[in-house]
């Protein structure tokens, strides 16, 4: 079971110390989607993070949790684009080196900004879950940390803290939507707000060329799924075995939904 009090206090202690490193981002009302939706929406702009995505908050959030020698031993992590560019972001502020594994279909824009960034870039495997496990492997025979995209308590934590930043930029909140990959933004969040909020309903929201986490829920264990191709690179891919956020997403997720590829593009045109 999780200890829900102990996750949302962990969470806060995240925003206190991340919060030199990141942009508090803005949450804006949509007249359109408030019309459309019946209800009033907001979105939570995400987007003007440092580096372009909530994940610069997970990966602040860890590497400020490794001491002195950890750091100067470097770092690895594993990363479609997104993750990496955080942690190239963190590492460049802490003056700290690293090396992203990322899979040989990579967007090539989001490997500019981790190369510009600082951090050095490796190619292998086609599934985001292969070169997570190479890039895991590696780390353990090089005696260095390795910064998950999502299974890791301080990750979970540090993604949480757009949920203390909702709760107090709006006066009552019903239901979150999060887009859902290996799971760590929608734990974190769903993981504060559970606590602040009794009786939120939290969706989670998939791309339908990849639900491995979805299915998994539905499994009740983690599957080893293909995923096919999707626009959505930032919530492709597989979930790695033990990984504590399908706890998570098993017991705090109200509801699933899943987004085919011709509307992710509609969405993004709107």
């Amino acid at each position: 079971m999780i200890d829900s009090q102990k996750l949302a206090e962990n969470i806060k202690l995240a925003a206190e110390r991340i919060g030199p490193y990141v942009r508090r981002t803005a949450v804006l009302r949509s007249d359109y989607l408030s019309e459309h939706g019946g209800a009033s929406v907001y979105h939570k702009l995400e987007n003007l993070q440092h580096t372009g995505s909530f994940k610069v908050r997970g990966a602040m959030n860890k590497l400020l949790s490794l001491n002195p020698e950890q750091l100067g031993r470097g770092v690895v992590a594993a990363s479609t684009g997104n993750h990496g560019a955080a942690v190239a972001y963190g590492l460049k502020r802490l003056a700290a080196r690293g090396i992203v594994y990322v899979p040989e279909n990579a967007v090539p824009g989001k490997l500019e900004i981790i190369q510009r960034l600082g951090a050095e870039v490796r190619r292998f495997g086609r599934d985001p879950a292969e070169t997570e496990a190479h890039a895991r492997k590696y780390a353990s025979e090089h005696g260095q940390a390795f910064i998950s995209p999502y299974n890791d308590p301080e990750i979970v934590c540090g993604q949480g803290t757009i949920g203390v930043e909702l709760e107090s930029q709006l006066d009552g909140v019903d239901v979150v939507l999060a887009s859902v990959g290996g799971g760590g933004l929608i734990s974190g969040v769903a993981g504060y707000l559970k606590s602040a909020r009794p009786g939120i309903r939290i969706i989670g929201c998939s791309p339908e060329n990849s639900q491995v986490m979805l299915k998994s829920v539905e499994a009740g264990e983690i599957l080893d799924l293909p995923s096919l191709p999707t626009i959505s690179d930032g919530t492709a891919g597989g979930v790695e075995h033990g990984a504590i956020t399908f706890g998570l997403c098993r017991d705090l997720v109200d509801e699933w939904v899943t987004v085919t590829e011709n509307e992710i593009k509609e969405a993004l045109r709107l």
